[in-house]
């Protein structure tokens, strides 16, 4: 699982789950068929389709130094109708 870097909450990935689709930041270098190998031995799921985009660079400057942001890639992972993924973390109380 350490290809799985966490998972997206934005207002597109809470719509995408009523479609029974998930959205979470892998490492730049997984492919998908890792990336569904992992979520099929860990969560135990059935996996129709997955989708990846990779993510802009962000700038970032510190001093006259200008460096990149991590790179990753954002999968939206489709599972088959009457599968789910518990959410990875809980709240703290």
């Amino acid at each position: 699982m350490d290809g799985i870097k966490y998972v997206v909450v934005t207002d597109k990935s809470i719509r995408l789950l009523v479609k029974n689709q998930y959205t979470s930041n892998v490492e730049s270098r997984s492919t998908k068929i890792e990336i569904k190998h992992w979520v099929v031995l860990f969560f135990g799921v059935k996996v129709i389709a997955m989708n990846s985009h990779r993510l802009p660079e962000k700038g970032s400057r510190m001093g006259p130094i200008m460096g990149h942001t991590m790179h990753y890639r954002r999968m939206i992972i489709t599972l088959q109708t009457g599968y789910s993924i518990p959410p990875l973390r809980t709240k703290r109380t």
